[in-house]
């Protein structure tokens, strides 16, 4: 499948693919995304309250491995299928997982790629929001379909009012935050300005709506972390 990414998602994607920005990515998501850890583990949380100890679960833009890390680390007996893009992402999610590889198969692609499961339960954390609302559309339903009914979905990414200035001001913040979290002043600015170019990003109510269209139910937000959100919902 090739993926339908909107003008502006060009430039992270690209950054996926180079080797220094690669070992460099576990710094990346602490300092631009308040919580990451807690996220990782109340991702876990949710997920453990459908999924039976011996879940498979589908983790949808697994490159670097720090969600997958996290949830094998947590959840010893379940088994994961990570699919992500760029094959240097999954090497990276290789040497970060380590041991606990053991738990998990990696597949370079797109969801169309994975298999059809049926999983007990699926993530989509920091990447539905580099797709067009009619490729995160098809995603999320394509993600509904590999679940077995009743089958928790966790999805996290970049999402917050869209009106212009009020979407100005988030962006400020979300630089502002890196900065905080000991970000180079000059990257920061630079997402800033990447995040801003990519035309991708949706308000919360249209996200929560997309996930609904996809035929999830009990769709209900968990986290929210200045321009980013999460919600928890099922098949």
């Amino acid at each position: 499948m090739t993926a339908e990414i909107a003008d502006g998602a060009e430039h992270f994607l690209r950054a996926f693919s180079d080797p220094e920005a690669v070992a460099r990515y576990a710094e990346g998501p602490r300092r631009f995304v308040p919580g990451l850890e807690a996220l990782h583990r109340m991702t876990g949380v949710l997920l453990a309250e459908q999924a039976p100890a011996n879940a498979k679960v589908l983790v949808l833009g697994a490159g670097g491995g720090l969600e997958l890390s996290a949830l094998a680390e947590a959840q010893p007996g379940w088994t994961f299928v990570g699919v992500d893009p760029s094959r240097e992402m999954l090497q990276l999610a290789e040497r970060t997982l380590g041991p606990r590889m053991a738990q998990v198969e990696l597949i370079e692609g797109y969801i169309d790629d994975a298999p059809d499961g049926p999983f007990d339960a699926a993530t989509c954390l920091l990447t539905l929001h580099f797709l067009a609302a009619p490729a995160r559309q098809k995603t999320v339903r394509a993600i509904h379909r590999r679940l077995r009914p009743g089958a928790p979905f966790v999805a996290a990414h970049g999402s917050f009012p869209q009106d212009p200035e009020e979407r100005a001001l988030w962006l400020d913040r979300y630089a502002a935050y890196a900065i905080a979290s000991g970000a180079d002043p000059e990257q920061a600015g630079s997402a800033r300005a990447a995040v801003d170019a990519m035309a991708p990003m949706l308000s919360p109510e249209q996200d929560e709506a997309i996930l609904h269209d996809g035929g999830f139910r009990n769709v209900r937000p968990f986290f929210a972390a200045f321009t980013w959100r999460g919600w928890i919902a099922h098949a």
